[in-house]
């Protein structure tokens, strides 16, 4: 087992080395090129940074992935498990890839992106990878291809745009991201899939290197943002996880826990947030992809916290969820009631964060009242 362990580490490391070195030479590209994301009233920032980070992620992800297994080969003499099905999922990552860097570069029109976006989703259930069983969720089990087909590329879609959007303060999207990659390490790595576990090793590698430029980076030195290309090959790669993972649990009988329940309850968050936001423009007669402050992070800076004490905070409540729906699931609590309870807690989350702005508001027009000339 600690064999196994040195080529996720080797993964790791080159997804550190890899980002932590492509990382300053996009800075230098944005700086020469004028490529920064500029504020304004919908966004936090003030000032123009950098917005090209996640264009290292697929090429550290490439580079840890190739080299780890060239190791694992030439020690193994196997090819692992790789199939065909892993060669597809390189081609949607690289159409993901390509759009997402179009739209850093030059804002392609929302309706266009989403069908390239749709496109690159195909690629998964093109390959058999597909979601043909949910498990008794809301009473359902196995279902036919031309369901499963389509409600594969809803869920990669939803779960891209999902990271894609929740993407609005440093360290949000890529601290969901490294939380759901090292939770998938640690499942692919207690299923023994070599192939899995080098990949998700080697994207969290890159992501946490990403990381330490985004929350820690001096503005005007070596801050960046990940970008369109960054937050959907995320969301891409995760998506192909999540699927692949539900597949083989449901192979797996040494283990009692629902084949969906973990990679349902690691996107909870930016998932439940897409959602709660959409419904909220359509009920306010807004455009679906109409850019406000609606999101979890504006709420919680709304209530008072400081950007860096929202990240804290949305962060634990991913983690909340994950451990909370676990235990339900060891109590043998069914999916369903268990997702009716998630959606309670969020809602429940969100009334006590608009109290808190309410009141916070009302205290500063009282303030601002007492201070006016009689």
């Amino acid at each position: 087992m600690s064999s196994y362990w040195s080529y996720i580490l080797l993964a790791f490391i080159i997804g550190v080395i890899a980002t932590a070195v492509t990382i300053p030479l996009i800075i230098a590209f944005c700086r020469k090129f004028g490529y920064y994301d500029q504020p304004n009233q919908r966004k936090v920032h003030k000032q123009a940074i950098p917005r090209l980070g996640g264009m290292a992620f697929l090429p550290s992800l490439a580079l840890s992935f190739a080299v780890t297994m060239l190791v694992y080969y030439s020690r193994t003499m196997s090819y692992a498990d790789f199939h065909y099905t892993a060669a597809l999922m390189i081609v949607g990552a690289a159409i993901i890839f390509v759009v997402g860097g179009m739209d850093d570069l030059m804002d392609l029109p929302a309706n266009v992106k989403f069908v390239i976006l749709t496109v690159g989703s195909l690629a998964l259930p093109a390959c058999n990878l597909t979601i043909d069983n949910l498990h008794g969720f809301f009473g359902l089990y196995a279902v036919p291809l031309w369901v499963a087909y389509p409600l594969t590329v809803l869920v990669i879609l939803t779960i891209v745009n999902a990271i894609n959007l929740i993407d609005g303060i440093d360290g949000l999207a890529s601290g969901i991201s490294a939380i759901c990659l090292g939770v998938f390490v640690y499942l692919y790595a207690d299923l023994r899939n070599i192939v899995f576990v080098v990949m998700a090793a080697g994207l969290l590698g890159s992501v946490l290197a990403f990381m330490c430029f985004n929350l820690f980076g001096k503005v005007g030195r070596m801050k960046i943002f990940m970008g369109d290309a960054g937050s959907l090959i995320l969301g891409y790669v995760l998506a192909y996880l999540a699927i692949k993972y539900m597949m083989v649990t449901e192979q797996d009988i040494y283990t009692d826990i629902n084949p969906i329940l973990i990679p349902y309850s690691l996107f909870i968050v930016p998932v439940f947030d897409l959602v709660r936001v959409a419904f909220t423009r359509l009920a306010s007669g807004e455009p679906m992809f109409h850019a406000d402050q609606r999101h979890i992070h504006h709420i919680m800076m709304r209530c008072g916290l400081t950007m860096h004490q929202a990240l804290v905070a949305i962060l634990g409540l991913a983690v909340f969820f994950m451990a909370a729906n676990l235990v339900l699931d060891d109590m043998h609590v069914p999916i369903t009631i268990i997702f009716f309870l998630d959606i309670a807690i969020y809602l429940l989350f969100f009334v006590v964060a608009f109290v808190l702005i309410d009141r916070k508001e009302s205290l500063r027009e009282m303030m601002d009242s007492e201070v006016l000339p009689s």
